[in-house]
């Protein structure tokens, strides 16, 4: 079975052009007739800069530093936002954020991998997943709408430590 691995979000793989994707963010937005206000752009950031995901309230923390006024709210509409945008993923067993490895890919369908130790996420895209996913719940009369799978386990460098 073939797939792409986006290495994009492993600890190990964090050379990434900021600035360049903030422009694409915004064109994307652009795009789809919204917009990446100031506000969206920094909480967008500062995912894309953390070194794992990162929680709402971490967001808050870094977010207070630049705007003494922010509260949850402000975080969770931006956040809503950036999501309905397809530009960060939600990782559930976390309850935390990581910028999407590629936009334009269909985000219902999306497999994680959680490393337990060092706690890096390595998002992939494995359309086998999905159709095995689809086949099973077909089997049993079900519709699935979203199949977002999260693996826990030992990325490669936990692994071989």
């Amino acid at each position: 079975m073939a797939y792409h691995r986006r290495m994009a979000h492993h600890h190990t793989a964090r050379a990434r052009d900021i600035p360049a994707q903030l422009q694409a963010a915004q064109a994307l937005c652009a795009k789809h007739g919204t917009q990446l206000t100031a506000l969206r752009r920094e909480v967008l950031e500062l995912i894309l800069r953390a070194e794992a995901p990162v929680t709402a309230y971490q967001l808050l923390d870094q977010l207070k530093a630049v705007r003494r006024s922010a509260v949850p709210p402000t975080v969770y509409r931006a956040l809503d936002f950036l999501l309905a945008n397809r530009l960060i993923h939600r990782i559930e067993r976390l309850n935390a954020f990581i910028p999407c490895a590629e936009a334009e890919h269909d985000h219902a369908d999306a497999q994680f991998l959680i490393c337990r130790q060092c706690g890096a996420v390595t998002e992939i895209e494995d359309p086998g997943i999905s159709a095995a996913l689809a086949r099973a719940a077909s089997a049993h009369g079900f519709r699935p709408a979203h199949a977002i799978v999260e693996l826990d386990g030992l990325c490669a460098a936990c692994a071989s430590l």
